[in-house]
Parts: structure tokens; C-alpha cells; sequence
């Protein structure tokens, strides 16, 4: 693949869509109370922590996962090609390692449940975005 062939543009908004997305998802009104329960965190947990540490390196591993999949899709992907592939690559390689680690690990299938989904829908809409802006 070309990295010529990438639009930049389309990478960047990909990226970012993960912020919106995971800020819904990881919300009081989605599922970020059971997914504070299942981790065993509470609100004052949360409020520690170097946040542009955090997001800073939240989106370059957003980034990097946004040009990987523009690589993979190619310059003639379309919405279609490009919803799949996400999906595909969100369900069929993240959430199955993502599975195999919470075996191991003995976490909760609540837990997988969560994480593995906002991995596959993060992935799709980075899809849609890649495949309809060419």
C-alpha cells in the first residue's frame, strides 16, 4: 500500500471518532456504571490519573489503529467494504483476543461484553468514515 494513497483527513476524523464514541459508550448513560462495577472502580479512582497522558496517548493508539485499517481497506474501499471490514476486524480479531485475555485474566463476560463492543463499534463507524471519504 501506497501511504500516498491514505487521506489524512479521514484518518484524523477515524481517530477522533473513537473519543465520541468511547465518551458515549463509557458514559452514566450507556455503560459506565457497570463497567466501573465490573473493573471494581469507584468515582474517586477515576479522578487520579495524568489525563493528557491518558487521551494524548488514547489517540495516537486511535491513530494508529485508523491509519492500519485505511491501509487495509486500500484507495477503492467504499461505505459498504469499509463498514465490514471495521466490523469484521472489531468483532473477528479485537474481541476475540480481548476474549481470550478476560479467560485468563478471569474477568467478567459483562466486562468483555462492554469493552469487545465499544472495540466493534469504534471499529465499524472508523470503517464507514475510511470507506465514504476518499
Amino acid at each position: 500500500m501506497d501511504m500516498a494513497h491514505l487521506n489524512i483527513w479521514a484518518i484524523l476524523v477515524s481517530a477522533l471518532s473513537t473519543f465520541l464514541i468511547g465518551g458515549l459508550w463509557y458514559s452514566p448513560a450507556l455503560f459506565g456504571k457497570a463497567w466501573m462495577r465490573e473493573n471494581g472502580f469507584k468515582e474517586e479512582d477515576l479522578k487520579g490519573g495524568n489525563f493528557v497522558k491518558i487521551f494524548g496517548l488514547a489517540f495516537i493508539l486511535g491513530l494508529i489503529a485508523a491509519v492500519n485499517l485505511a491501509m487495509f481497506l486500500g484507495p477503492e474501499a467504499d461505505i459498504a467494504f469499509g463498514a465490514a471490514a471495521g466490523f469484521a476486524a472489531g468483532f473477528g480479531w479485537v474481541a476475540m483476543f480481548v476474549g481470550t485475555h478476560y479467560l485468563f485474566e478471569r474477568k467478567s463476560f459483562t466486562l468483555f461484553l462492554i469493552n469487545a463492543g465499544y472495540s466493534v463499534v469504534a471499529l465499524t463507524v472508523m470503517g464507514i468514515i475510511l470507506g465514504a471519504w476518499r
